[in-house]
């Protein structure tokens, strides 16, 4: 038997910064996702949520293995897992995330408040990334992270109005998206972006119908159908873009640009729910944001000055 192609982790400026760009695409498609469960969840639950969002994606990726794949791996065997062990893990521990995350917003927590604790996940992320991956955390890298933390406590403040049990909830679901994080970063140097993203959302199916023998659905609606398609197609290509970002570039030049989902979460609550973000919320992403055009910044005059040196060499 073949032993798997193992795909070698860079850390070049050119690929950090695609990684970027694909990162910030896929958390503005999560944003869309989320609206759309979050409208849907009165009428389906947090169990009909996991089940209907599973559902719709899973077919969405098995298309897009069909349509990729380079020579020993094409179609159906995109899907498949080298290290499943690592892969189930990945894929429960996200599962387990996104219960908890439903569980705040059908206590009625708005996307952008959601979205402002969920900040704190980028700062976890970037410090498991080195005793976990081996990542060199360069000092630049790790101010971008700090002072994107300064803003999430800007956000949160102690003994401020976010501190309900809908923030003890999505407290609860950090630490497993962070590890989530970690592993996708890890994974990619085997598995493909559909295999993560495919049994990830695979995951959601057995736990949804878990819930559902405890907590019955409130009443299934086809307009709540149509939204479970949005989430699942939307969350699908999401993750599967997030997956490709995650193979590209370090875990921590990629945390700073999860702030960017408060733009995407308060623009979409807001044309959904009328939903507006806080002062506190305001201030402290325009503090998250300068940390991570800060970090870009950076990789950029990386990227010329490796550029000179090959030309100089």
């Amino acid at each position: 038997m073949a032993l798997p192609i193992r795909r070698v982790l860079t850390d070049t400026p050119a690929e950090t910064i695609r990684g970027i760009f694909l990162v910030c695409v896929a958390y503005s498609l999560l944003a869309i996702g989320d609206g759309s469960v979050k409208w849907a969840m009165p009428a389906v639950g947090v169990a009909g949520a996991l089940v209907g969002r599973s559902l719709f994606a899973m077919p969405s990726v098995a298309v897009l293995a069909r349509l990729r794949g380079h020579a020993g791996r094409r179609g159906w065997r995109r899907l498949r897992p080298v290290r499943w062990r690592l892969v189930l893990l990945r894929s429960v521990l996200h599962s387990v995330s996104s219960l908890f995350w439903y569980t705040a917003w059908m206590m009625h927590m708005s996307l952008a408040d959601s979205y402002a604790i969920g900040f704190c996940t980028p700062l976890l992320t970037t410090l498991l990334a080195v005793p976990l991956l081996g990542e060199r955390l360069h000092w630049r890298r790790l101010a971008a992270t700090l002072v994107g933390f300064v803003g999430v406590l800007v956000m949160l403040r102690p003994g401020g109005g976010l501190w309900t049990p809908a923030t003890v909830a999505m407290l609860l679901g950090l630490p497993p998206l962070a590890g989530s994080r970690i592993l996708i970063r890890l994974l990619a140097t085997t598995e493909t972006a559909e295999c993560l993203t495919f049994w990830m959302m695979a995951a959601h199916l057995p736990l949804g119908l878990l819930l559902l023998i405890f907590i019955p659905v409130p009443g299934v609606t086809w307009a709540a159908v149509a939204m479970l398609a949005v989430v699942g197609s939307s969350g699908g290509l999401a993750h599967w873009v997030q997956s490709r970002a995650f193979a590209l570039a370090p875990v921590g030049a990629l945390a700073p640009y999860e702030y960017t989902s408060l733009i995407w979460g308060s623009l979409v609550g807001w044309l959904l729910f009328s939903e507006l973000p806080t002062r506190d919320a305001l201030l402290g992403a325009a503090i998250v944001t300068a940390a991570g055009l800060y970090n870009l910044h950076r990789e950029q005059l990386r990227k010329r000055e490796e550029a000179r040196m090959d030309g100089s060499g």
